[in-house]
């Protein structure tokens, strides 16, 4: 774990150099003139977006898109910080905890029933338009549980408050489509789409809430939801996206955090009847996902491109769920070689993808930076507490 230490180590230095600020993969429509020359045109926008994303020169300087705060990635962060101070007691990651959770609470979405956090920018999507700090069950969900890992690192009550809060949004906010007897939460307050990982993500939210508080509502809730994900659980273990035609790929980092989900389901509240669905998609998650060498994979039936976000999701997903699978262990430990020899600068920051004919080096605060952060921190702590020491 060592060479976790020191990569870990390398990009704290560099993210508080840059005091956790940067830009997204996703931002372009931050820039005042991309802005205005969409014309607020789905295609246009979609074009701006994707151009600015796959380009390995970073142009947002030229195009005047500033850096900023982004709440999943401070939400990220928080975690990290979280477990930082757990297994260490360095008072200085307990102050870095107290300047997250009260910036987190000033960047919050205002006018909901609940706690909530959206992206500090723009976002037009092939399904629809997002504008700024809408809040997302996706956001809402990982802030949430930063806010709960923070609770359990330090006691104090009003981070659990927090993220009581954030069931609330779910519950009273989100349009709820039902199923039989399962439902299915939208994506924001502004849609009714069905997302598999968004669902779970918000599911598991509420059963982790559940195992402090004990409101059945929250377990029976959280309950039906993740029965409609296991409802379209294919035979081999994956899930797709979302179940429109124009959403039919299966990822890595979404699989992951359907699986991530599903274990907060079953360890806070007991129910094991979705075991074996974990059982499976964490199989799948295994066998499709990686290269021989630690290699981590977009999609499943391909390589290209290699996604700093699938690399973190890696590391946590094979982590968190290592009792599950003889071999999760030893692959998370190739990944975490190969991730931090073939993706991490010598400034500490990692870098965007690697495609099959260059790199795209740019560094991104949240999809990049504090998702490492927070999986390295993770994969330190786990070991920690097998140990002993906390």
């Amino acid at each position: 774990m060592e060479i976790a230490l020191d990569s870990l180590r390398s990009l704290e230095n560099y993210i508080e150099k840059e005091k956790y600020q940067g830009y997204d993969c996703y931002d372009a429509l931050n820039s005042p003139l991309l802005s205005a020359l969409s014309f607020k045109n789905k295609s246009l926008r979609i074009a701006f977006i994707q151009a600015l994303k796959i380009l390995p020169l970073n142009l947002r300087p030229l195009l005047l898109v500033p850096r900023g705060y982004n709440p999943k990635g401070l939400g990220l962060l928080l975690s990290a910080t979280s477990h930082l101070w757990s297994v260490t007691s360095d008072k200085n990651y307990l102050k870095k905890l107290g300047f997250l959770t009260t910036l987190l609470s000033q960047l919050s979405s205002k006018g909901y029933s609940g706690n909530c956090w959206g992206y500090n920018f723009d976002w037009q999507s092939r399904v629809f338009f997002v504008p700024k700090y809408t809040p997302t069950v996706v956001n809402t969900s990982y802030v949430a549980h930063a806010f709960l890992d923070a609770y359990e690192a330090t006691g104090y009550e009003n981070y659990l408050r927090v993220a009581r809060g954030a069931c609330d949004f779910i519950l009273k906010d989100l349009h709820c489509s039902e199923d039989g007897d399962f439902i299915c939460f939208s994506y924001t307050p502004i849609d009714q789409l069905k997302v598999h990982n968004a669902n779970i993500l918000g599911a598991g939210l509420l059963a982790r809430v559940f195992s402090f508080t004990r409101e059945e509502q929250l377990r029976q809730t959280a309950k039906r939801a993740v029965g409609y994900v296991m409802k379209y659980q294919k035979a081999d273990g994956s899930w797709n996206y979302a179940e429109t035609n124009i959403q039919k790929w299966i990822d890595s980092f979404h699989t992951g955090f359907v699986l991530e989900s599903l274990k907060h389901f079953i360890d806070s509240t007991g129910d094991k009847e979705f075991e074996k669905n974990l059982t499976i998609g964490f199989d799948f998650f295994i066998n499709h996902f990686f290269l021989e060498n630690g290699t981590p994979k977009y999609f499943h039936d391909r390589v290209f491109p290699i996604d700093i976000h699938s690399a973190a999701q890696g590391l946590l997903t094979l982590t968190k769920l290592k009792r599950f699978h003889p071999q999760a262990e030893a692959i998370r430990n190739k990944l975490m070689h190969w991730v931090i020899q073939h993706m991490q600068d010598e400034k500490g920051f990692f870098y965007f993808q690697k495609r099959k004919y260059f790199t795209n080096k740019i560094s991104y605060m949240r999809w990049s930076q504090a998702w490492m952060y927070h999986a390295l921190t993770y994969c330190v702590y786990d070991e920690k507490m097998n140990q002993g020491v906390a």
